[in-house]
């Protein structure tokens, strides 16, 4: 039986007693335990018509909580246009993890990627789990808490290259860097691309 949104999480719960709605202001959302999200997930793409997985991302919440790293998806029906947030905690905090969705949406491996690669959770089965967007070997998680909005220094990739200068990557400027505001200042401001206002006719448009 389809349940309609109001009714999702009381038929989910129907199946799976573990599930617990998860506060949200604009759509349904569930929290299930991860040892049954996989099932879940798919009970609400075979069942329940979420047949389109359009994001999957990882919440760090701090080193201090635990668990400090919850998995969402986000899944829509393009039947009947209704979208549903689904949420799991991994259950280690030293050594993150969470079962693949790569068997139910095949996109979920570059997200499942992403998350790795930013976040540091592994997804067992998934069919190859490496960095997407730092390259291999980086020894960090820029997502993470912990990790410093400026970056930490460590090795270039390539050694000819590390060989040839004789130095390290090292992080950005913090102080007038972009994207980071002095006190006083506003993010927008510290934004190079806040300069050019012309989007909001405050200034002449530059020549096409």
């Amino acid at each position: 039986m389809i349940a309609a949104p109001a009714a999702l999480i009381t038929t989910v719960q129907g199946k799976f007693p573990a599930v617990t709605p998860r506060p949200s202001a604009d759509l349904p959302a569930l929290n299930v335990p991860a040892g049954e999200a996989q099932a879940i997930l798919a009970h609400l793409r075979d069942e329940h018509g979420y047949d389109f997985l359009t994001d999957l991302t990882a919440i760090d919440w701090s080193p201090a909580v635990s668990p400090r790293f919850t998995v969402v998806w986000h899944l829509y029906s393009s039947t009947r246009h209704l979208w549903v947030r689904v949420a799991s905690a991994c259950l280690d905090d030293a050594n993150p993890a969470m079962a693949t969705s790569t068997g139910l949406w095949g996109n979920a491996n570059w997200h499942e990627r992403e998350v790795f690669d930013l976040f540091g959770i592994q997804f067992p089965g998934h069919p190859d789990l490496r960095r997407i967007m730092m390259w291999d070997g980086y020894p960090y998680h820029p997502l993470r808490k912990d990790f410093p909005l400026a970056g930490k220094p460590t090795e270039f990739a390539d050694p000819e290259i590390a060989a040839e200068l004789q130095s390290r990557v090292t992080p950005a400027p913090m102080a007038g860097g972009p994207f980071v505001a002095t006190p006083g200042q506003s993010l927008g401001e510290a934004e190079p691309r806040a300069k050019d206002e012309a989007w909001n006719e405050k200034s002449p448009k530059p020549d096409a």
